[in-house]
C-alpha cells in the first residue's frame, strides 16, 4: 500500500487562485448524460486519461458532492480524491485529500459539460495544481506538457464517449 500523505483540501474559488491552472475544451457529439455515464465509470478513466491505471469509487451511488473515490496512476501515484461540485449532467468537480507523493500542497480537476444548440456538448476540463520543493520550481516547464496532455487525453475522452456511450 502507499503512503497516504495529507494535501490541502480546497473548493471551487482554488481554480481562480492557483497560478497553475490549465485547461482544455473539447465538442462531444453526445448527450451530457452519456458524457456522465463515462465520467462514472471507473472503468473508462484508464481508456482516455493516460496516467490513470485504476479508479475505486469509494462511495456508493448516487455520487454527490462528498463522494470520494481512490484514483491509482503510473509512478506508484495514488490521489485519494472528495468531490467539491456534483451536478450530474452539468459538473463534477474533486480535488485530492491525501496523495501518496510529498510534492503534491494541493490538487484539483473540474469538468463542466455545456450542451450546444447543434447538439451534443461542450467539455471545458480545468485542473489546478500547487506543489512543493523542486517540483514547484519546475512548474513553468511542467505547465507546457500539462496543456499539451490535457488537450491529448480530452481528445481522448471525445472519442471514447462517441464510441461507446451514445447508444
Amino acid at each position: 500500500m502507499s503512503e497516504k500523505l495529507p494535501c490541502r483540501t480546497v473548493d471551487m474559488s482554488f481554480f481562480d487562485e492557483c497560478k497553475n491552472c490549465f485547461e482544455a475544451t473539447v465538442e462531444v457529439n453526445a448527450s451530457a448524460a452519456a458524457i456522465f455515464d463515462c465520467f462514472e465509470d471507473a472503468d473508462a478513466w484508464p481508456k482516455w486519461a493516460g496516467p490513470i491505471q485504476r479508479v475505486e469509487w469509494t462511495s456508493p451511488k448516487p455520487f454527490g458532492v462528498g463522494t470520494t473515490r481512490n484514483v491509482h496512476m503510473s509512478g506508484n501515484l495514488v490521489g485519494y480524491e472528495v468531490f467539491i461540485a456534483w451536478q450530474r449532467g452539468e459538473r463534477m468537480a474533486f480535488c485530492f485529500t491525501h496523495a501518496s507523493s510529498s510534492v503534491i500542497e494541493a490538487f484539483a480537476e473540474d469538468y463542466q459539460v455545456t450542451p450546444l444548440p447543434e447538439g451534443g456538448c461542450k467539455v471545458t476540463w480545468r485542473m489546478a495544481m500547487e506543489n512543493k520543493g523542486v517540483s514547484a520550481m519546475l512548474m513553468p516547464v511542467t505547465g507546457i506538457f500539462m496543456r499539451m496532455m490535457l488537450k491529448h487525453w480530452l481528445k481522448n475522452f471525445k472519442k471514447l464517449v462517441e464510441s461507446d456511450y451514445t447508444g
